[in-house]
């Protein structure tokens, strides 16, 4: 556990932008002390460190909120996307820092303006925003959160874990039997209630992402047991290919 103070050293984000991440539900710590103070664990700064990754990808503090709290957050994605974006301006560093040393060497000679250009840089920001802010399922997953307690989600969460504890319970089962394609549509119909509407095409996705070796593998198979999430899949396929 790291005080409120460590964060700030260790990350470079001030003590008062922690604390307004709190006070907006961005970033709650881990625990309070007796004392009243804030501590954070290291899941606390797994999720800062996705944070300053859409910060980089100039996303508001909102709609940043509203996409780690997404179920079908996806990490790996967006850590693609903070890579090229920063490689897109290393390049464009690369290109002043050239430019300074050519004036520096011979003086200014043309005028070339092209080392300042960002374009590049504020369309792909742009795209990757639009990646996940013009979906219709991306605005209602952020109207029906709009409002929601961290509690709430929290409880949201666990129930939607419960459904992935329930098909472990099922993975002796062929993927296509019954009872099992009951509990797939027991899924979708809970995203679509709490999230957003989960037609057969979008839970398509999702299944394919919860064997993806990622977040969601690791979380579902600690919920329901090693191999749920490929079991999950596995059903999820069948059934949207009925």
């Amino acid at each position: 556990m790291r005080t409120v103070n460590e964060v700030s050293k260790l990350t470079g984000v001030s003590v008062r932008t922690l604390h307004h991440y709190d006070a907006i539900g961005l970033l709650k710590p881990t625990v309070f002390t007796d004392a009243g103070y804030r501590l954070y664990d290291d899941t606390a700064l797994e999720r800062l460190q996705q944070i300053l990754l859409f910060r980089e990808l100039e996303f508001p503090l909102k709609e940043i909120k509203v996409i780690l709290e997404s179920p079908d957050f996806d990490r790996n994605k967006a850590l693609e996307q903070q890579i090229t974006l920063l490689t897109l301006k290393k390049e464009h560093l690369e290109n002043l820092l050239g430019l300074a040393r050519e004036i520096k060497e011979i003086g200014v000679n043309r005028m070339d303006f092209t080392a300042f250009d960002t374009s590049k840089i504020d369309d792909y920001a742009a795209e990757a925003k639009a990646a996940y802010g013009q979906t219709p399922e991306y605005a209602e997953f952020a109207e029906k959160s709009k409002g929601r307690t961290k509690e709430e989600t929290q409880r949201l969460n666990m129930q939607m874990m419960a459904i992935f504890t329930e098909f472990g319970t099922m993975n002796e089962l062929p993927p296509n039997s019954e009872k099992v394609q009951t509990q797939v549509k027991k899924l979708q119909n809970f995203i679509s209630e709490h999230f957003y509407n989960c037609s057969d095409e979008v839970l398509y996705s999702l299944g394919s992402m919860y064997s993806g070796d990622g977040r969601f593998t690791e979380n579902i198979n600690k919920a329901g047991g090693e191999g749920t999430a490929q079991f999950v899949s596995e059903a999820i396929r069948q059934y949207c290919n009925k």
